[in-house]
Formats: C-alpha cells, structure tokens, sequence
C-alpha cells in the first residue's frame, strides 16, 4: 500500500518492527527503544506512552493539526509495535486480527 509520499507503508512499518526487535535482542545503551524493554517501570512504561501519546493525538484531531496528527499517529504506531514485541507477537498477528475486521 503506498502513501501520498510514493513510499510503501507496509515496508516502512515492518523496517520499524524489525529495528524494534533488534533493539529488544541487542539493548544498545544508547537506544530510546531498548529503554523500553528495560524499564524499571516494565510493560507499563510503554502503556504510559500509549496513553499519552493518544491524549495528544485527540487535541491534534480536536484543533485539526494536521501535522500533529501524523506526528502523534506515528507516536501511537510505534509504541504499539514495541508492546507487540514485548507480548512476543509480531506484525502477522496485527495483520490478521485487522483482515478479521474486513
């Protein structure tokens, strides 16, 4: 599927679980994404994210801040690929649980 930009979504999301995983295997010291694996506060650090980056995508919406939208919607992606990644799930979980909705 290919965004308004030419690229292919589906490609750019599985570069980004791929990252995420290779941070969650390796835990360089210096990667935002390894942090999260851990966190002293464990799963919930990424629920927090969660959360906060939701509230953020709704005053985007609510203000029609199309930039912020995209940002904070992106956020939410993110961080919903690393909780994946944590429960040992992967992208064809997600994919199928989404052909299930068609």
């Amino acid at each position: 599927m290919s965004d308004s930009h030419g690229e292919d979504t589906d490609d750019i999301v599985e570069e980004v679980f791929a990252v995420i995983e290779d941070r969650k295997e390796r835990l360089p010291e210096d990667s935002y994404t390894a942090s999260l694996f851990t966190h002293e506060k464990g799963e919930n650090a990424v629920l927090e994210k969660l959360g906060e980056e939701t509230t953020e995508l709704l005053l985007a919406a609510k203000d029609g801040d199309r930039d912020a939208i995209a940002h904070e919607s992106a956020d939410i992606v993110y961080h919903l690929l690393v909780l994946l990644a944590m429960h040992e799930m992967d992208l064809g979980d997600l994919r199928a649980e989404l052909a299930d909705r068609r």
